[in-house]
């Protein structure tokens, strides 16, 4: 590990950046909180060490620096929003606001989005609606590196999902997973480290299992959430299906095979059907269903059942989803934020590219 930084510079020098893009001061910050965000949670994949991608997409003018997000369609609950290429850590919030206002009138809001780019970590935009009472619902597609069940053709993304649950006296239940055996941030920080992958993360071009963790740049896969049909690759390949349907045949967006690539050098999609990268967003009142404080009570008691469920072994307790991103939220919001050598180097050219303090 290289460098230590503060969250609370970074977050400027981010903010800062995200600015002389030319982002509105007030989109910059919410798009640097949401980039950090995954660096402090320990989602080192899409943290910072994303920015320069994200800074490539704008050069190549795939995404927007002053887009005019809006609503193009809507019901009491329900809305679509079109967020004219922007970012999507700036076009994520707007939309999952949008279905928390919704939930707040009439119980629950579900909202899909369309031309929007990348948003970061699914988890930062589903908590959002924990302030509120409510329970945050997020997906998003990607660009499909990901080969389904009997297949060596890429047509799905790792299409994350997350569900943040809130509680009483206990942390809130966030459960944030891409739909393959791993992200493709992962695999990209092995290649950093120059380590293979495990067993079960990737295929190579005629299907065949393989530890390289370069194997996407000779024509291989990821593998759906399973890693084979065995041990349930056909689950992962439903669950990234459901986050492509929802995220982009609901609203409009690209999906399948036709999602822009993250890497601007990555020619686009041919034929393309729709805008963009989707994402879908759900807002649920905790009192449209039952008594709020009673949820909470029994939601502490099954986060504290499960918490103490007998461990396998005594060196390891079971934990319950959020836990461990919880825990080095803390220690590096107390501590800082560890960096590889090469996301370091890569900000001091960012900033100096930019002519920016770093």
């Amino acid at each position: 590990m290289g460098k230590m930084i503060g969250h609370h510079a970074l977050i400027r020098f981010v903010e800062d950046v995200f600015v002389s893009m030319g982002c509105p001061p007030a989109q910059a910050q919410t798009g640097a909180r949401a980039l950090v965000s995954a660096d402090l949670r320990g989602i080192d994949s899409h943290g910072v060490a994303r920015l320069s991608g994200y800074i490539r997409l704008w050069e190549a003018k795939r995404v927007n620096a002053i887009p005019d997000i809006a609503i193009v369609h809507e019901t009491p609950s329900t809305a679509v929003v079109d967020g004219d290429a922007g970012l999507g850590l700036v076009v994520a919030p707007y939309a999952m606001d949008i279905a928390i206002e919704k939930a707040s009138k009439v119980g629950t809001g579900w909202v899909s989005v369309s031309n929007s780019n990348h948003f970061g970590i699914a988890g930062f935009h589903a908590m959002r609606a924990l302030e509120q009472d409510m329970v945050g619902i997020v997906m998003t597609n990607a660009s499909a590196l990901v080969a389904p069940t009997f297949s060596k053709e890429r047509m799905l993304g790792t299409n994350p999902i997350c569900v943040a649950v809130p509680s009483g006296d206990e942390p809130p239940f966030i459960a944030d997973m891409a739909t393959t055996t791993a992200a493709n941030g992962k695999l990209e920080m092995l290649q950093r480290k120059q380590l293979e992958a495990p067993e079960g993360w990737i295929q190579d071009k005629d299907g065949n299992a393989i530890k390289d963790a370069h194997a996407l740049k000779n024509g291989g896969a990821l593998l759906p959430l399973g890693g084979n049909r065995e041990q349930g690759s056909h689950k992962g390949y439903a669950l990234g299906s459901i986050v492509d349907i929802f995220s982009a045949v609901l609203s409009g967006a690209n999906f399948g095979p036709w999602v822009p690539p993250f890497p601007a050098y990555v020619p686009m999609p041919e034929n393309q059907p729709g805008k963009g990268i989707g994402h879908f967003f759900g807002a649920m009142r905790i009192d449209a269903f039952r008594k709020s404080e009673d949820f909470k009570r029994d939601m502490d008691l099954w986060i504290r059942r499960f918490r103490n469920a007998a461990p396998i072994s005594p060196d390891q307790p079971v934990l319950v989803p959020g836990d461990p991103e919880r825990m080095t939220e803390k220690e590096r919001m107390a501590n800082g934020i560890p960096l590889l050598d090469v996301v370091w180097e890569d900000l001091l050219t960012i900033a100096e590219k930019f002519n920016i303090k770093f």
